[in-house]
């Protein structure tokens, strides 16, 4: 059929010539849906519409049908502030929306938005407004907006520090802190430890007292020749003369 197969499209063809034939006894379940809408005729892909000047070597052939890569402005400017405070990802966020367009309406004129916390959006929306409405290149606004966002954090935690000690002092319970599970996981490691350090020493205690030889009973009288060995204090000479002394007498 040389470069293109057809026969996907004309299915529906040819399941009406094996009815015909009488080769199969009834029409398969999709037979009428295919007769109702048939596949398109149309077997060459459209080219999408290209946002950026097409030059010639540069695109390959393989790349030549997928769309184009959609940027905007706040990108680079999200890349930066994350760059610099990765944790700031790790905080949790909502995303529930009253309206689904809760950011019309916005006005950045303050970092602080109503109705939410302050996050890494903040700073990129109020660095977006100093650009455009107050003519700040991007490392000033950049500064700007940083420096706000320090001091509305730092307010947010004095307030909830505060809250907290004003529910403790009415008897209030919060739980372990992070420093006190910390060092409740780590007696569990200990103890952990101390009872595989106390078998282990146990064990080779065991092992070495059942591989060393048994000792035989030592008699005492065969070795050292019997309580006449050991002479009298009395009769030991004091000085060599004396020992020749008794050695001519």
């Amino acid at each position: 059929m040389g470069r293109y197969d057809f026969r996907p499209a004309r299915v529906q063809q040819a399941a009406a010539q094996l009815l015909h034939t009488e080769r199969i006894a009834a029409p398969p379940p999709w037979y009428d849906v295919v007769k109702s809408i048939p596949p398109p005729q149309i077997l060459v892909r459209t080219q999408p519409v290209q946002h950026t000047g097409h030059r010639k070597g540069v695109r390959k052939p393989s790349k030549l049908f997928q769309p184009q890569k959609v940027t905007y402005p706040e990108d680079q400017l999200r890349r930066t502030f994350f760059t610099d405070h990765p944790w700031e990802l790790a905080r949790p966020r909502v995303l529930l929306e009253d309206s689904g367009a809760d950011w019309r309406g916005q006005e950045w004129s303050s970092i602080r938005r109503r109705g939410g916390h302050i996050s890494g959006e903040n700073v990129v929306q109020r660095q977006v407004w100093l650009m455009e409405q107050k003519n700040l290149t991007k490392d000033e606004a950049y500064e700007q907006a940083r420096r706000e966002f320090y001091e509305e954090r730092l307010r947010e935690d004095v307030e909830r520090r505060v809250a907290k000690e004003e529910a403790t002092s009415t008897g209030a319970y919060f739980g372990k802190t992070m420093i006190g599970i910390g060092n409740d996981l780590e007696d569990q490691q200990f103890d952990k430890f101390r009872a595989w350090a106390e078998k282990t020493v146990t064990e080779q205690e065991q092992s070495r007292s059942a591989s060393s030889p048994s000792r035989s009973a030592v008699n005492t009288d065969s070795v050292v020749g019997g309580t006449e060995a050991f002479p009298d204090p009395e009769q030991v000479p004091a000085s060599p003369e004396g020992a020749l002394d008794q050695t001519e007498n």
